[in-house]
C-alpha cells in the first residue's frame, strides 16, 4: 500500500483548492486535492507542507485529520490521508499539475475527481 496525503486547503473566502493532474501522469485530467507521497520518517502533516511547497509554491498551515480513503487502482492501492489546511501565503506556480481552481463546496459536482478523493468530498459536504 502507498500512503499519500491530501490537503483540503481553504482560503480567506472559504473556497477550497483543487488541482488537475497533467497529461502523462496517472489519472491525467482528473481533479484532486493537492498533496503527495509520504516519505520515510515523515509525518503526514510534514508531507502535506512539503508537497504543497514543492508542487504549488505556497505555504499552508496544516490542521486536523479528516479521514483516510483507501482505493485500489488495480496497479496500486493507495491510502489517501486527508487533512484540513489553511492557505497562508504565496502565489501558486504549477509544477506537476496543469490547472488549479478555488471552488466552493457547492461546485464539487462540476469536476471529475480522482476516485480516492471522492470519499473525502462526501465528508466535506456533510460538514457544512
Amino acid at each position: 500500500m502507498i500512503y499519500v496525503t491530501a490537503g483540503i486547503i481553504k482560503n480567506r473566502d472559504n473556497q477550497l483548492l483543487i488541482t488537475r493532474r497533467a497529461i502523462g501522469q496517472h489519472l491525467a485530467g482528473y481533479w484532486e486535492f493537492p498533496g503527495g507521497k509520504i516519505e520515510k520518517n515523515e509525518t503526514p502533516e510534514e508531507c502535506i507542507k512539503r508537497e504543497i511547497k514543492e508542487e504549488l509554491n505556497i505555504d499552508i498551515q496544516v490542521g486536523s485529520h479528516i479521514a483516510d480513503s483507501v482505493y485500489n487502482y488495480n496497479s496500486k492501492i493507495i491510502c489517501l490521508k486527508g487533512y484540513r489546511a489553511k492557505f497562508i501565503r504565496g502565489e501558486i506556480q504549477l509544477v506537476d499539475h496543469d490547472d488549479y481552481k478555488w471552488i466552493s463546496i457547492n461546485e464539487f459536482d462540476q469536476f471529475k475527481f480522482a476516485p480516492a478523493d471522492i470519499p473525502l468530498i462526501k465528508i466535506i459536504k456533510n460538514d457544512i
